[in-house]
């Protein structure tokens, strides 16, 4: 007996020491994964945007770890790589467009719009709230930025929509979700960058933009006459004359003709979009200065200075972005994602996976974020089955602007909030509908190719 106590004793202690060596070589193994470069780039990203941390500061914190592990990589690198990010002709193209939104809007452009929107349909069951969508659809092509589109028309929309007794949460959450046709209706600020990432004709992005801006205005009309209905809202006002509504388009035409010119100048091959871009700030000083009066010299140093401060945020995002994607580039992610997608054969299942993946990023990242990243990383897998880059970027681009309507991000919707002094968790509910309603659009990009392609053969 006493034998075999004496073997049990030892095999439990052997057995312990085992275990402690597993255990060992357990935390030893893990610990090398958790410090392979890649893995900690995501884990200090995630963890500095958990804590709150400014996102392109998230970047460039989650960029480090490869340069301080890594020999190859120096120092020089993040500074040469950032720079690189924003070495394009096209991306003058931001700034520009920026600058010219902001100076239509601070010449009286958004008042004389929504008074022209309302000569039009403001005599229809819901009346100011389809003003809200046709304005924004105007103004999209002015300022070619959502979160100006919001800021502008909201400001002056939403307490409109409120006093004729709209809740509070539909009409942030109507705000918030037409302004997305900033990003889609051209000139759009997400179309140049996403052009100039991944090699695509900004004119030809630009011409298929048009239409899914547009089906998204469509379905936005029919949100609200179906809940004016279910509510028993009905129309506010009379029909306006001819007369009225001649002297409203008179008014709003010198406003209105801004994108027309950029696009005919663009698309006609007069132009390139950096070219538009100076030429829509020369044409926005025009009209403040000399048409309409309202822009003073102080206005124009006050937009200015907005507008530098809009594109150093935007390009400096940009800049760490482009770093970050560097590096998953060096070691080898996107190969190792094009492998996977390599059986994968039909153009529509790969899209609608693209979609997918840019609904959970947009959740939490910025749309010109998300563009650096995965615009080239799946070019090479969408060419490799046949589908069209110009439908590729719109449908990444449509789906990521449903980001600025999405918490936690969602820029607009924070916004619109804002300005309707609620908070966004009010307007969620009805945001949510909205946000269904413009997925079924991405749905419609994806299986019906000509939407975006036909128009841009056009510029081909």
């Amino acid at each position: 007996m006493g034998i075999f106590g004496d073997l049990d004793s030892w095999g439990i202690r052997t057995l312990r020491r085992n275990l402690s060596d597993l255990e060992v070589d357990y935390q030893i193994h893990l610990w090398k994964i958790l410090m392979e470069p890649v893995i900690l780039m995501f884990v200090v990203f995630g963890t500095t945007l958990i804590l709150g941390v400014p996102i392109a500061f998230c970047l460039i914190l989650a960029s480090l770890p490869p340069i301080v592990i890594e020999p190859r990589l120096t120092e020089v690198l993040l500074a040469q790589r950032m720079y690189n990010s924003l070495d394009s002709f096209v991306l003058l193209a931001v700034p520009f467009f920026l600058l010219a939104g902001n100076l239509m809007n601070a010449s009286g452009v958004t008042e004389r719009l929504i008074r022209y929107a309302d000569t039009r349909v403001g005599h229809i069951r819901g009346g100011i709230a389809h003003i809200n969508v046709f304005v924004s659809m105007l103004f999209a092509g002015v300022s070619g930025s959502s979160t100006a589109d919001t800021a502008g028309v909201g400001s002056v929309l939403i307490p409109a929509m409120q006093s004729k007794g709209f809740p509070g949460s539909f009409s942030v959450a109507l705000t918030a979700a037409s302004s997305v046709m900033g990003t889609i209706i051209p000139p759009s600020i997400t179309l140049v960058v996403w052009g100039a990432l991944t090699n695509t004709s900004v004119a030809q992005l630009f011409a298929a933009g048009i239409l899914p801006g547009i089906m998204i205005a469509v379905v936005q009309f029919t949100y609200i006459w179906l809940w004016c209905k279910r509510n028993g809202i009905k129309a506010f006002g009379q029909r306006a004359s001819t007369a009225e509504r001649r002297l409203a388009f008179r008014r709003a035409a010198p406003g209105m003709l801004l994108p027309l010119i950029l696009l005919g100048s663009i698309m006609f091959g007069l132009a390139t979009p950096t070219e538009a871009s100076i030429l829509a700030v020369a044409y926005a000083l025009f009209i403040g200065f000399f048409v309409y009066r309202q822009l003073s010299l102080e206005e124009f140093w006050e937009q200015l200075i907005n507008s530098s401060k809009l594109v150093s945020l935007s390009l400096f995002c940009l800049a760490s972005a482009g770093l970050f994607a560097w590096l998953l580039t060096y070691y080898g992610i996107p190969q190792s994602i094009a492998s996977i997608l390599q059986d994968v054969s039909n153009p529509a299942i790969l899209l609608f996976g693209v979609a997918l993946i840019c609904i959970f990023l947009g959740l939490f990242l910025d749309a010109l974020v998300v563009i650096v990243i995965i615009g080239p990383l799946f070019l090479p897998s969408i060419l490799a089955v046949g589908a069209d880059p110009v439908q590729y970027g719109i449908v990444a681009c449509v789906t990521l602007s449903l980001g600025l309507v999405t918490p936690p991000y969602g820029l607009c919707l924070l916004i619109a909030s804002a300005i309707a002094k609620i908070g966004m968790h009010e307007a969620f509910s009805e945001t949510l509908k909205l946000f269904g309603m413009m997925l079924a659009v991405v749905l419609l990009l994806i299986l019906i190719p000509q939407i975006t392609t036909f128009p841009a053969s056009l510029i081909r």
